[in-house]
């Protein structure tokens, strides 16, 4: 012990004792850093400055790894989806395709009222603030949470992510990505393209997504045309589509119009508005939504038409329209188009009885052209493209029959052709008519077509055969002019040269080529435009994201001589107006044209046309289940359909409906030489014996087929009888004709016949007629009558 004295009070410490001694407990002695108490529960500014510098450095280790992981990713295939739109010439719209109502525009079709609308409504400060906005995002959580309403929180920037790059899910990871590539897209994209892309990946409801189908679905107009008013409607739209849809949700009409005010105000706020503008402002009512339409009615056909022309033209390929976004305004007229299905509906359609099985075949096809422009301006595919796929406007597989007839004509004057004994062939030449008449000059198998009936007309005109479509004459022409001369000018006048059946031979006159509607269409517009053709087009603009697609040049050439156009033209006019085409003048214009029957009467055809619109109707039978082309005996509760009746009647009250309002126009023409001039008919001999008998045997033995009506008599084998009275099966490919011409065919029937024993499809009176008649005995060729 030390012998220093000891403080009163004072003990040596317990060297095992934890803590202080025992009398300074007892006056409040605490060690430095001793915190106890409530104070214990209050981190120390070291701790505190140590946990910021951690989260600090965990965040901003967060977002660098987030911004270095997070790539912006392709587009998502619901943000690239776009229709097609298919419009009439005037604008108005037909059909869109795709599953999805889209269609891109650039920000600069985009009025600028309606662009800072959107602004004012989803983003006011869009150009001037960042890509992301963390306050607001907060302040949307936070609302959310407390009940004040769902709220996004997001950018311009951040919504257009959410529609192209990702979707609407409502996750964590969803968001986290829209964050990192908001920034991303931000610092490498323009405000301008961005703004361009939100507007075209948004959602306005009706099924419409982005602006312009927005405009469409709303008002029925091009985003163009919006005004500031309804684009703030639109804009308002965006925060809730359907819950603003006042026409579909007139309950909500009164949220609507807040919105729609707070969007007006936030554009007088920021000086885009004027307060008197703003005031004057009344609120634009929306169309009602209409029914999703897809390609029901006429729309598919149109659809359909113009995709194979466009793919055809080779003007775009059918996997990139395939891809969408394409504006496609076709040549079609809105008003014609409506005429058309008018006249089919009460010609055809409305006479229909379920009760007659033959009623259920029944198909309709036409079309219309402009002749001076060769623009197609309207067509009737069928009764609706969702029930009868086919369009019965474009198919080939139906017999033209007699309306093929006035080709063999223009081919005759236009190769100023001559008969047998050297007559040159005008309106007035005369022939022989007389049924199963020996078609002379023809080497190949001995042909004798039937006419309508049986009918002989013994020596008739060339204008009084056409009038009545009788067979034997225009076989004979035929083969007068040369069958290869007759295809070549068919083909010149826009028949395409690959058409099914279309061979040399005399049987080429009664039509077993099975051409279009609107091939036939083509042809006769020729005819009507004095012999000059231009290949017909059904599209007049295509345009994608504001941009021009090229359309291929539209030239036209003399395909024929004027005079040989307008001469047949005068004997067409004679068919409407004294022959099987009398009903179509029921259009009131002055009109030429052609009636025509396939075999068996399967489809029943008018061509014709005024000086300013050429049309073809076709009326033909299909099995609705089996696809097999069937006769329309007894369809519309009539014996017999062909060209003079229902066709021609169509032809009738769509010409008189789609020309009303326009000056009449007579047709001016300008006539082969001789063609006014009277040629007086030859005596014809008396048939002998043999010929009688058989003449009466084919009368007595065939079934007699009423006609559908009084003075439309037509030529009911029309594209039935071949060289040997059977259907032509394309054995037979050139003619022969005396000397050389341009076909390589020499006249006169020379060389190259046609020995094949295929030919097929004998007409149902021809096989009720019996066996061909022989060539009598002592004659080497057939006899000519």
């Amino acid at each position: 012990m030390s012998d220093e004295p000891q403080q009163q009070g004072w003990n040596p410490r317990d060297a095992t004792v934890v803590g202080p001694p025992a009398a300074l407990e007892k006056k409040g002695f605490r060690p430095p850093g001793k915190r106890t108490g409530w104070r214990r529960a209050i981190p120390t500014w070291r701790a505190a400055l140590g946990a910021f510098l951690i989260v600090a450095l965990l965040l901003i280790g967060g977002f660098l790894a987030g911004y270095k992981l997070v790539d912006i990713p392709p587009a998502n295939a619901l943000a690239t989806a776009q229709s097609n739109v298919y419009l009439y010439e005037d604008g108005t719209q037909i059909a869109r395709d795709g599953e999805v109502n889209r269609e891109n525009v650039s920000l600069a079709q985009v009025p600028l009222a309606v662009q800072r609308a959107v602004l004012a409504a989803e983003n006011r400060d869009f150009y001037s603030a960042r890509a992301v906005d963390p306050k607001a995002m907060v302040r949307a959580a936070w609302n959310t949470l407390t009940g004040k309403g769902r709220q996004s929180g997001s950018t311009i920037t951040q919504q257009y992510v959410k529609n192209y790059y990702l979707g609407q899910e409502q996750t964590i990871s969803r968001k986290w990505k829209e964050f990192f590539i908001a920034i991303k897209l931000g610092r490498e994209e323009s405000k301008n393209d961005i703004l361009e892309g939100y507007l075209n990946t948004s959602y306005f409801g009706r099924n419409a997504y982005g602006i312009q189908a927005a405009a469409h679905a709303y008002y029925g107009e091009d985003i163009e045309d919006i005004d500031t008013a309804k684009g703030a409607y639109l804009a308002s739209l965006l925060n809730a589509p359907s819950a603003y849809d006042i026409a579909t949700h007139p309950e909500n009409r009164a949220a609507a119009l807040g919105r729609w005010n707070y969007t007006l105000d936030g554009m007088v706020k920021k000086k885009w508005l004027s307060p008197a503008e703003r005031a004057a402002m009344k609120f634009p009512m929306p169309q009602t939504a209409k029914p999703a339409t897809a390609l029901s009615g006429q729309r598919g056909y149109i659809v359909q038409a113009v995709e194979d022309y466009l793919t055809s033209n080779k003007i775009i390929d059918e996997s990139t329209l395939a891809t969408g976004g394409y504006r496609i305004t076709t040549t079609l007229e809105r008003h014609k188009q409506d005429a058309f299905a008018e006249a089919v509906d009460d010609q055809v359609m409305s006479k229909l009885d379920a009760g007659r099985p033959a009623d259920r075949n029944v198909r309709v096809g036409g079309a219309s052209i402009d002749p001076a422009t060769g623009k197609v301006v309207a067509m009737y595919g069928g009764v609706d493209y969702t029930k009868q796929y086919v369009n019965n406007a474009t198919r080939r597989d139906y017999q033209v029959g007699s309306t093929f007839k006035p080709f063999v004509f223009t081919a005759a004057v236009e190769n100023g052709s001559s008969t047998q004994d050297g007559r040159t062939v005008t309106p007035n030449t005369f022939y022989d008519g007389t049924n199963r008449r020996w078609v002379e000059g023809w080497s190949g198998k001995p042909y004798a077509p039937e006419n309508e009936d049986h009918v002989s007309y013994g020596p008739i005109t060339v204008r009084t055969a056409t009038d009545r479509s009788v067979n034997a004459v225009y076989a004979q022409m035929a083969m007068d002019v040369g069958p290869a001369r007759v295809k070549r000018t068919a083909i010149d006048l826009g028949i395409p040269a690959s058409t099914p059946d279309l061979n040399a031979s005399p049987s080429i006159a009664l039509g077993p080529a099975t051409a279009s509607v609107l091939d036939l269409t083509e042809a006769y517009a020729t005819l009507a435009n004095h012999g000059r053709h231009g290949t017909y087009t059904l599209v007049e603009k295509v345009t994608k994201n504001g941009l021009d697609v090229r359309l291929p040049k539209e030239d036209s050439e003399q395909a024929v001589s004027r005079e040989a156009a307008d001469t047949t033209t005068s004997i067409l006019q004679s068919v409407v107006d004294d022959g099987t085409g009398l009903a179509a003048r029921s259009a009131g214009r002055p009109a030429a044209g052609k009636t025509g029957t396939a075999e068996e009467d399967k489809a029943a055809w008018f061509a014709g046309y005024t000086p300013n619109l050429a049309t073809v109707v076709a009326v033909m039978g299909q099995d609705p289940v089996t696809g097999v082309q069937k006769p329309l005996y007894g369809a519309l509760g009539l014996p017999r359909i062909n060209g003079g009746g229902a066709p021609a009647k169509i032809w009738g009250q769509f010409t008189g409906a789609a020309l009303e309002g326009s000056e009449i126009e007579e047709f001016d023409l300008e006539l082969q030489e001789g063609a006014e001039e009277e040629e007086e008919p030859w005596e014809q001999e008396p048939e002998d014996e043999w010929s009688q008998e058989q003449e009466q045997e084919s009368t007595d033995e065939s079934p007699e087929t009423p006609d559908e009506s009084s003075g439309e008599s037509e030529g009911q084998t029309d594209g039935d009888a071949t060289d040997d009275g059977a259907t032509d099966s394309g054995e037979t490919d050139g003619d022969t004709e005396e000397g050389t011409d341009s076909d390589g065919t020499t006249d006169r029937g020379e060389g190259d016949d046609d020995t094949s024993d295929d030919d097929t499809g004998d007409t149902d009176e021809a096989r009720a007629a019996g066996p061909r008649p022989l060539i009598p005995p002592g004659l080497s060729e057939p006899a000519s009558q």
